[in-house]
């Protein structure tokens, strides 16, 4: 028996999965949480073999990603399966190196569910096609770090130079220098061209 606790911050979304995964013969949910404090009370007690974990945690303060890291730095972790709507190239970087062992998104039919978590739970890696791809696209072209990220989510505000600066607590010409490196690696040369490719490829979002 596979055991399993859902980390979701909205209780219908809980109650929906657990019905879906309770109905497999293999599969159990041993306990639920909405955020960082439950999730780690949960996993402490039940110690499952898989958490399926949402990252937007609307009234947490901390995050999927943040929680997937103290889960994973438990005595004895469980794997992490992501289970959420967004497929950004940020958020999918952040989670996986915060030792998620798979991504998938909640358009997922539900066999496929399933088998994800068998082969999470297996130790095995799971990715949706998009987060695949996504991956993929950031091997073969140069990848946009963390903090040009930040620049871009500024930039689709449509922040200036000098209010992205202060944002940033950077000067002017640090934030022009971030701005010539995103251009050259998203192959474009305007502002707005840099935001609708970062859109396009997931690396922020919309």
């Amino acid at each position: 028996m596979i055991t399993i606790v859902i980390v979701d911050d909205h209780p219908v979304v809980r109650a929906g999965l657990r019905a879906l995964v309770d109905g497999q013969a293999d599969l159990s949910v041993v306990g639920e949480a909405d955020g960082l404090e439950s999730a780690i009370s949960v996993v402490g007690e039940a110690t499952p073999d898989v958490v399926l974990m949402d990252l937007s945690l609307g009234h947490a303060a901390v995050g999927g990603a943040d929680i997937t890291a103290r889960l994973r730095a438990l005595p004895h972790p469980p794997e992490v399966l992501v289970l959420t709507t967004y497929d950004t190239e940020s958020d999918v970087i952040r989670v996986l190196e915060s030792g998620a062992r798979g991504y998938l998104l909640k358009d997922t039919p539900p066999a496929d569910l399933f088998a994800g978590i068998r082969a999470t739970a297996r130790g095995e890696t799971v990715l949706a096609p998009t987060v695949a791809a996504t991956l993929v696209r950031r091997t073969v072209a140069p990848a946009i770090t963390e903090r040009e990220v930040e620049v871009l989510q500024l930039l689709s505000k449509g922040l200036g130079n000098k209010e992205m600066a202060r944002e940033l607590f950077v000067s002017e010409a640090t934030v022009k220098s971030h701005l010539s490196h995103i251009y050259t690696k998203l192959g474009v040369d305007t502002r707005a061209g840099a935001v609708a490719t970062a859109i396009e490829r997931r690396i922020i979002r919309a």
